[in-house]
């Protein structure tokens, strides 16, 4: 079972989410029991390798997922973050092959492509045959359990289908590996929703899977290496103490299911 440590980038500051408000998130200033300046992502990321022994890192640069005028401007501190030595998961919005391409240049091991801002599965298949589909995880991005598609210009996702059908479609178009987050659950400790993750697996043999959203401590991540899950991203539980050094080492050593 995977540990990934994540990072939500706003304006240059690491920023606690919580149940996907992102306009109410404020800035991290402690985790493990360490003390930074408040919104240090570059101390956050170190806190996670060098305290708690995680071995991957999560950034999501929620200022280029919006869309908004300050995207692209936190990439020297996504660069930066790629720079401190474990691989790094990268949600940046990719929606194309020239992003996808600008997220690796940054540093970034995998990019993630997320069902918040994909335009097509057919846009999907394309950035996977660009770059490969080992390094392209698809975002299953869920509130409430139910997708969230991308609704700006251009987006041709159809709504409507179960979190299960999706994460299948993306399989389909050359998705390595995918990713099953709830957006309301982030943040809140409510735990995450297993049947729906086990339908998901059910639909994904052979792909890798990890979760995300609302990971209370080390019971649901032995309850998600039992329902076939290879890894969890995990921010709060690792600020708050209730997942530390101790716990992710055992969790590193069970062995998903699935596998």
């Amino acid at each position: 079972m995977r540990v990934i440590g994540v990072l939500d980038l706003i304006a240059g500051r690491a920023v606690h989410g919580r149940g996907g408000r992102r306009e109410s998130y404020v800035p991290v200033a402690s985790a493990a029991g360490a003390a930074f300046a408040a919104g240090d992502a570059l101390a956050l990321a170190r806190t996670y390798v060098d305290r708690l022994g995680v071995r991957e890192l999560y950034v999501a640069d929620l200022d280029t997922i919006a869309g908004g005028e300050a995207a692209g401007s936190q990439d020297a501190l996504v660069a930066a973050l790629a720079a401190v030595g474990a691989p790094l998961w990268l949600d940046a919005g990719v929606s194309s092959t020239d992003r996808a391409r600008h997220a690796l240049a940054l540093g970034a091991a995998n990019v993630i492509v997320g069902l918040e801002t994909l335009r097509s599965y057919e846009a999907l298949k394309t950035i996977c045959g660009a770059i490969g589909s080992g390094r392209v995880a698809f975002s299953l991005d869920l509130r409430e359990g139910e997708p969230v598609v991308a609704t700006r210009e251009g987006g041709a996702v159809p709504p409507g289908e179960p979190a299960h059908v999706v994460a299948a479609r993306a399989a389909a178009a050359g998705a390595g590996s995918v990713i099953v987050l709830d957006l309301a659950r982030v943040g809140t400790g409510r735990g995450l929703d297993f049947d729906l993750i086990a339908r998901v697996r059910d639909a994904v043999p052979g792909l890798m899977l990890l979760a995300g959203g609302g990971v209370r401590g080390p019971e649901d991540l032995t309850r998600l290496a039992d329902t076939g899950c290879d890894g969890a991203l995990v921010a709060t539980a690792l600020h708050d103490g209730r997942l530390d050094a101790a716990a992710v080492a055992v969790a590193e050593g069970h062995r998903s299911l699935s596998r």
